[in-house]
């Protein structure tokens, strides 16, 4: 089977960095931030991703370009006689598979919370009663994964490519409108403060380890997740430069997405510790307290679907890439049988 290729530079960045970003940047960074003392979080976090983020993830890019296969067979390829350095890349695709079963059903959440928004239905929503509603659990799952991998079925370039870099150009002027607009709340220089002023005292293990969880988790490294796209750039990209660019737009987009959260919490008196119910609960209800609220809301919504959306994307072409080396498949059976089996998966979770 011939191996695909990226058309372009911008292509591989956007396809990596839409891999990395996704909740782990615009969901799970605003609630551990806030749990961790706020400036004093971002200030570890900074410095794990130079420190380790940057190393890993070059890492994985000159594995995959080393090897020009998928996660699945690129250690065995790259391993010398006698080792047995091939085993991991099964655990790569089980842990791919892992990831799935529950980030689409995240990615789910998001989709219906931006088409209730949409339809006016805001002012009803609460994430307790939709994470306890089977039916729109299931529902939204089953949306993700059709989506996904009805894009996933096209050519590399015709496909995942393309959908990739309108999305993740969307998805930066939909952030940058709405970091500008929380910034001219009442609210934003307390939040701001929050946000970007380290409080030494609250530095401990607990902020330092969760940091470096959160690195890594954003940059979707250590399960062959980048890998897949290092297989896909030529030898003439310097992979150095490659990380860094993808690490800065990584970054920018989980800046960008606590420059909106903590100033609006600031401004209508809502916690910012409130954990994994932050995005749901506190900014449904910032959005609900806001004129013209039902516009922003959706728009802010609408990113957070294009931020998880790319993560789905991504992880499902690594899932892809690995079935099809192992069976010869074409993409569009391929799509079939891995959003099937994904699917069902996700549900033991939905």
């Amino acid at each position: 089977m011939k191996r695909e290729q990226l058309g372009s530079r911008l292509g591989f960045i956007m396809l990596s960095a839409g891999c990395a970003i996704g909740c782990g940047n615009v969901w799970k960074f605003p609630w551990m931030c806030g749990q961790n003392g706020g400036g004093s979080f971002m200030l570890i976090y900074l410095l794990c991703l130079v420190i380790l983020g940057i190393p890993a993830l070059v890492l994985e890019f000159s594995i995959g370009r080393a090897a020009q296969t998928s996660p699945l067979f690129m250690y065995r390829k790259l391993e010398k006689p006698g080792q047995k350095w091939g085993i991991f890349g099964w655990f790569c695709l089980l842990g791919n598979i892992a990831l799935m079963a529950f980030y689409t059903v995240v990615c789910g959440w998001i989709i219906y919370y931006f088409v209730q928004f949409l339809r006016g239905k805001n002012g009803s929503l609460g994430f307790s009663s939709m994470i306890s509603s089977p039916s729109v659990n299931v529902f939204f799952l089953l949306v993700t994964v059709v989506i996904a991998f009805f894009i996933l079925s096209f050519n590399l370039q015709g496909g995942l490519e393309r959908v990739t870099k309108y999305m993740m150009s969307a998805l930066l002027v939909l952030m940058l409108a709405l970091a500008v607009h929380s910034l001219f709340l009442k609210g934003a220089g307390e939040g701001m403060t929050f946000y970007l002023k380290p409080d030494f005292s609250k530095i401990d293990g607990s902020v330092i380890v969760g940091a470096m969880n959160q690195a890594f988790f954003t940059l979707s490294t250590g399960m062959g997740g980048m890998a897949i796209f290092g297989s896909y750039i030529g030898k003439e990209h310097s992979l150095m430069g490659e990380a860094i660019h993808v690490i800065t737009l990584d970054t920018l987009v989980a800046f960008l997405a606590g420059v909106i959260i903590f100033p609006a919490c600031f401004t209508f008196d809502l916690e910012v510790n409130a954990g994994p119910s932050l995005l749901f609960d506190t900014m449904a209800a910032v959005f609900n307290n806001m004129s013209g609220g039902r516009i922003w809301g959706s728009l802010f919504f609408l990113f957070m679907v294009f931020a998880a959306m790319s993560t789905v994307l991504g992880v499902c072409e690594n899932i892809l890439a690995m079935i099809r080396e192992l069976t010869g498949w074409s993409r569009p059976k391929g799509s079939v049988v891995c959003g099937t089996g994904v699917f069902l998966l996700a549900l033991t979770t939905a």
